[in-house]
């Protein structure tokens, strides 16, 4: 009887998770990945807002004329309004991360939904826009957000070069982003580093090595864009 429940068990985690996980990352169902067929990039950022790395990356954009897509955490947005409100402002895109960085997986989908709605209204209370984008913590999904998250837009990524870290500093950075980047890329970089497996000190790294990738996207001919204008 106890094996059999334990069976059960493993077979419910598994299609609770893993099989959600095939869907999206190896067979790229109902999640938006890239466009190979654009010579667009997006550069979307993760884990924000953060008091202090979120504006340096602001005015980065602004010296260069980008457009940039944020996933933004709702307790973050609570705390720091006004640059949820800067962003919109300046003309970038926000959207979603959950309200706490959360896994998916650890959660029932009625919580899930519950974080999302919570975070969609802290962000519209802000900016008088109701975000559609949704990039789960992670990247990960469960089986049953695929029911009931339709009326949101999950937009994963194809470029992701552990930005995390600081190991390596913005040099390593900087070298694997223009060695990978190609066209139609989503590339995924954070511009906060509290959450955990994270380095604190991290984003600066990211925001140092963007001053030479963005003017050499720019030199190969690429523009950089919003999700929505990918």
């Amino acid at each position: 009887m106890v094996e059999r429940v334990l069976i059960g068990i493993v077979i419910l985690i598994f299609f609770y998770t893993v099989v959600p996980y095939i869907f999206s990352f190896g067979l790229g169902l109902g999640v938006y990945r890239k466009n190979k067929e654009s010579k667009k990039l997006a550069f979307t950022f993760d884990d924000g807002p953060h008091e202090i790395y979120t504006p340096m990356l602001l005015d980065l954009l602004n010296d260069n004329n980008i457009k940039a897509t944020f996933f933004v955490l709702g307790s973050k947005a609570e705390q720091f309004p006004e640059i949820i409100q800067r962003m919109h402002a300046e003309g970038h895109l926000i959207g979603m991360h959950n309200y706490v960085h959360r896994s998916n997986w650890m959660m029932t989908p009625r919580k899930v939904l519950w974080e999302l709605n919570r975070s969609a209204a802290i962000v519209e209370g802000i900016t008088g826009v109701r975000p559609v984008y949704y990039r789960p913590p992670w990247g990960l999904l469960n089986i049953l957000d695929y029911f009931i998250l339709k009326k949101f837009n999950v937009v994963l990524w194809s470029l992701m070069v552990n930005d995390w870290r600081s190991v390596g500093g913005s040099e390593r950075v900087k070298k694997e982003l223009l060695k990978k980047i190609n066209q139609g890329d989503i590339i995924l970089l954070h511009d906060s580093g509290e959450t955990i497996g994270a380095d604190e000190d991290a984003p600066y790294n990211t925001i140092e090595a963007l001053k030479d990738v963005f003017k050499e996207v720019r030199q190969r001919g690429f523009s950089s864009v919003r999700i929505d204008e990918m």
